[in-house]
């Protein structure tokens, strides 16, 4: 095993993708981002980009400190890795994952703090969001209750499609964000690549998976009770924000997630070099290329510059400072910028 490093030596880090067999995967991360998935009796339908649970651990790929795990690393550096914003060093506080839907995923919830203290068995609350990297033609978004549903018309339908008209539904678009607060039941539709940032949470609850049944004609098991005691039957607000139309001649930024106490998204959209610094925002950089590849690092330090292809995720750490970005393909490189 590598031998720890002084804080001052860090650098860009990029981790080994955790690819996740499930009945509903597709296959863009192949034809879209040009990745080499395993083989799987399942499709793959999530890469777990950056990770720290218990069971799953992310591990360093490059670098001094590569073969380290995201928790050995937090373990180490602590508030040098993560920064001052984070509020404990015990986990990393998020988990990136891409979304791979060949097929509908089932209608779920993820419940916040207070569900978790009424529901107990371990449950943690999640907010999250998803940045469409690329959508098939007809796919679509299911996110939140529609202004008129009812608990009693939700509970009625469960079992039935006509529970998709009790939601929002929208048209999948490249760019578009969506705000998944916990408490928002929600389905990714089939034919969506998504890019998820949420709280480092594992906690889900099917409240319906559309009838469907695994290859030995067994339907998954649902949770109803804990799903629909963690809806938030109040939040009727639209989960989506539009993105971004149009090209431009120099490097553009947009906030997509701002009042959120557990993370904060900018969309970059840049056509040439980045100027960055981890400093003032006392918290680490999550940089994801979405469409095109970029390099990551200091001018004066070329050797150590990180290539990051389009769908990876590197984590700049906190005490990291000034840094830049550099498209390394022509025309308009997005980027998604992750911070506490």
């Amino acid at each position: 095993m590598s031998e720890f490093i002084d804080f001052s030596q860090l650098y860009p880090m990029k981790f080994a993708p955790i690819y996740q067999a499930r009945m509903w995967g597709g296959t863009q991360m192949s034809e879209v981002l040009g990745r080499e998935v395993p083989a799987s009796e399942e499709p793959i339908g999530e890469s777990w980009e950056l990770v720290d649970r218990p069971d799953e651990q992310s591990v360093l790929l490059n670098g001094a400190l590569a073969g380290r795990t995201l928790h050995d690393l937090l373990a180490h550096y602590g508030r040098e890795l993560v920064g001052r914003k984070a509020k404990s060093v015990e986990r990393f506080p998020l988990l990136v994952k891409l979304i791979d839907a060949g097929d509908r995923l089932s209608l779920q919830v993820h419940p916040d703090e207070a569900a978790c203290r009424e529901i107990g068995n371990g449950a943690e609350p999640k907010t999250e969001m998803w940045y469409i990297i690329a959508a098939r033609k007809g796919a679509q978004i299911l996110a939140g209750l529609s202004g008129r549903a009812t608990r009693q018309q939700l509970m009625s339908r469960l079992d039935s499609p006509d529970v998709e008209n009790l939601l929002q539904v929208y048209p999948s678009q490249p760019g578009d964000a969506y705000f998944i607060t916990s408490g928002t039941l929600h389905a990714i539709g089939g034919g969506n690549l998504i890019l998820e940032i949420q709280q480092n949470s594992d906690t889900t609850y099917r409240v319906s998976d559309w009838g469907r049944v695994d290859a030995h004609g067994r339907p998954r098991q649902l949770h109803v009770e804990a799903g629909v005691r963690s809806i938030n039957f109040m939040n009727r607000t639209s989960p989506r924000i539009v993105g971004v139309s149009g090209t431009a001649g120099h490097n553009r930024k947009f906030d997509v997630v701002t009042l959120c106490p557990y993370f904060a998204v900018s969309d970059l959209r840049l056509v040439g070099v980045w100027n960055d610094d981890t400093a003032p925002s006392g918290s680490f950089h999550l940089i994801s290329a979405i469409n095109a590849p970029v390099r990551i690092g200091r001018p004066d330090d070329r050797e150590r510059m990180v290539e990051v292809a389009a769908g990876e995720t590197v984590l700049v750490p906190a005490c990291y400072g000034a840094y830049v970005i550099e498209p390394a393909a022509a025309g308009e490189c997005r980027v998604v910028k992750t911070t506490l």
